[in-house]
C-alpha cells in the first residue's frame, strides 16, 4: 500500500522572487500607459514581460498565455499601495 500524497491545490499562489530589473521595467511599462491614457478606466490585471528583452504588455482579462522566455507580474506587486 502506498502512502497517501498530499493533495495539491492549484489556486494558491506560489511565492517567487522577482529580478527587480523585470519589477522595475513592469512598473515603467504600467506607468507609461497611464501617462498616455490618463482617462482610461479599466485597470489591468498586470504585465506579461520578457525576460530576455524587458518588453512587455498590460493584461487587462483572463489568464496570460505565456512564452517560455516570459513572466507575468500581476498588478499587486506593481503597484502594492494600490491595494
Amino acid at each position: 500500500m502506498l502512502p497517501d500524497r498530499p493533495s495539491l491545490d492549484f489556486n494558491t499562489p506560489i511565492p517567487s522572487l522577482l529580478d527587480p530589473t523585470l519589477l522595475r521595467s513592469a512598473r515603467h511599462i504600467y506607468r507609461t500607459y497611464y501617462e498616455v491614457h490618463p482617462n482610461e478606466v479599466q485597470r489591468p490585471l498586470g504585465v506579461a514581460i520578457s525576460r530576455n528583452s524587458r518588453r512587455g504588455k498590460l493584461i487587462f482579462n483572463g489568464k496570460p498565455i505565456l512564452l517560455p522566455h516570459e513572466c507575468f507580474i500581476p498588478l499587486s506587486q506593481i503597484e502594492p499601495n494600490l491595494h
